[in-house]
Order: C-alpha cells, then structure tokens, then sequence
C-alpha cells in the first residue's frame, strides 16, 4: 500500500538530518505501541545511516497474531540520509519474516521558507495471500501516525 507524509521543520536541513540520526533522541521518543530495542548509526561523513530495532507492545488484531504464531513482532528500520543532498532512504521489516511484512520509502529533506520539509513517499507489503492488502490498511495509519510524533518531537527538540 502506498502511504505519503509530509512534515515541516524550523530548523535547516543540517539540523534536522542531525536531529533524525541522532541515537539520543530515538531513546527519548516515546512511539505508541512501540518499544525500542536498539538503536545504532554511523557516518562516513556524506552519508548518515540509523538503524532501529522495535518491539511492537500494542495490541495486534486476531488475523496478525495467527499469522505471528508465538513470535514477537520486532521491526527492524534503516534510515539512510545523504547529508549534502538531503534525500534518502528508509526501509523496515518484521524480523521474523521480512518477506512477509516489509517496506521502502524515500526520504527528501528540503530548505523551505527558512526551515525545512520532510517527504516520505512509499510501500508497505503485507505478502500473505487473500489477507495481505486488509492488514496494510490496518497498519498505513499507524506508521503515519508515528512518523507525525516523531517529526512532532524533533521539531520541538530543535527549538528547544
């Protein structure tokens, strides 16, 4: 399913590309139904890479929790972001079957009106036969719903 999300930042691009890899703020943020497990990044200078790993705490829905069996629902996120460029890419998956329940979407960070613009243009897939395009429905709203407080609680870090 494709999803789109927008979000505006007062600070320039270099701050809020600093401010989304920083290991320090994802331990801070505070995601619904989400715990996080680990959090790592790296730079070779031009690029910045985050990598998060997820619990999710949350309820899952009968159809989800058969499809899981007894595993945990851990979801592994990789954000990678060209520092002079501003565009990037993000990608998750569930860790116990990436092939099942993944997605990709690019990331643009832009100078807008003396601040900054996030696009994140992408796909979710839930492979599963018959179930597959309900449940991306099911869980669109829900990661729109944490990329907003997560764009939400950078913006007011950076002002602070």
């Amino acid at each position: 399913m494709h999803f789109t999300a927008e979000h505006r930042f007062a600070a320039l691009v270099d701050a809020v590309i600093a401010g989304l890899t920083d290991p320090a703020f994802h331990r801070d943020l505070q995601l619904p139904d989400m715990k996080l497990l680990d959090v790592d990044a790296e730079s070779d200078g031009a690029e910045t890479v985050l990598r998060l790993r997820y619990d999710f705490v949350g309820h899952l829905d009968p159809l989800a929790r058969r499809l899981l069996g007894n595993r945990r629902l851990t979801w592994a996120q990789e954000l990678r972001l060209d520092r002079g460029s501003g565009a990037g890419r993000l990608t998750f998956e569930a860790e116990a079957d990436p092939s099942r329940l993944h997605g990709q979407a690019d990331v643009t960070l832009k100078p807008d009106d003396g601040g900054t613009r996030r696009t994140v243009d992408g796909d979710l897939v839930v492979a599963v036969p018959v179930v597959g395009a309900s449940a991306e429905r099911r869980i669109v709203p829900g990661l729109l719903r944490r990329l907003d407080i997560e764009a939400d609680a950078l913006d007011r870090r950076i002002r602070t």
